[in-house]
């Protein structure tokens, strides 16, 4: 498989929404929100665009307290953690205003009912001015507004919505060693719009090819590949659906 990042419809409306939060007008809130359902793609495009914009990303987790956050953030701009909890988030209002940095938070689902943590989030934004953005999943923009102080500083939002047979065909074409023929591309966007098992069939599409000597994958071959990735895909949105 090619090591190479695709572009999809939702990663482009992802880089003009950080372009439009460092570019923004003064006075104007530079809070975003990124969310849509799991396999969209949103933490490959979140850790790609922070690699290339030395961003800091935090992955968010259960049970998070506004001490272990701040502690995350501390580590991310290269200090010690303080014991006081005051005393790291000084550190990193003070750090982000001699050396402004992007912040992400991924999987924000985690805290959203952490109401300390998430105005804690709020006062990073306020305090030193730098873009925050928060990436959750399919229910995190209707959970984050309860937060009315901290959603009223969201001026930037994008939903991933499920690949087109556009993106699709971008990233069979840009991703796979092996030829897969227009009725094969079909196919597989007719059974998984999820980026991880389309991965995965590619990976299993050219394990295949390459053991029966083949250049290309149609259809009828494809249909033993992705048999059992169909199955998985199912097993993952049951499980998303229980954690919501």
């Amino acid at each position: 498989m090619k090591r190479v990042f695709v572009k999809t419809k939702n990663v482009k409306n992802f880089i003009t929404m950080m372009n439009n939060l460092q570019q923004r007008a003064d006075g104007v809130p530079g809070m975003g929100l990124v969310y849509g359902e799991p396999g969209l793609g949103k933490t490959q495009a979140v850790n790609w665009w922070a690699m290339k914009n030395d961003a800091i990303v935090v992955r968010c987790s259960n049970l998070m307290s506004v001490r272990w956050l701040l502690s995350e953030v501390v580590e991310e701009l290269g200090e010690m953690p303080y014991y006081s909890t005051a005393d790291s988030f000084k550190l990193i209002v003070q750090k982000l205003i001699n050396e402004p940095r992007v912040i992400i938070f991924d999987e924000i689902d985690y805290l959203t009912s952490e109401h300390n943590v998430i105005e804690t989030i709020r006062d990073i934004h306020d305090k030193t001015n730098v873009p925050v953005v928060l990436v959750g999943m399919a229910q995190a923009n209707t959970r984050l507004m309860r937060y009315k102080h901290l959603y009223d500083r969201i001026s930037e939002i994008v939903r991933f919505e499920p690949f087109t047979k556009y993106d699709l065909n971008q990233i069979l074409k840009e991703l796979a060693e092996v030829e897969l023929t227009d009725c094969a591309i079909k196919y597989i966007h007719s059974k998984t719009n999820r980026f991880r098992q389309i991965v995965k069939i590619i990976n299993k599409a050219e394990i295949l090819a390459k053991a029966n000597g083949l250049s290309t994958i149609d259809e009828i071959i494809l249909k033993e590949v992705i048999k059992d990735e169909t199955t998985d895909s199912e097993a993952v949105e049951t499980t998303d659906k229980i954690k919501v």
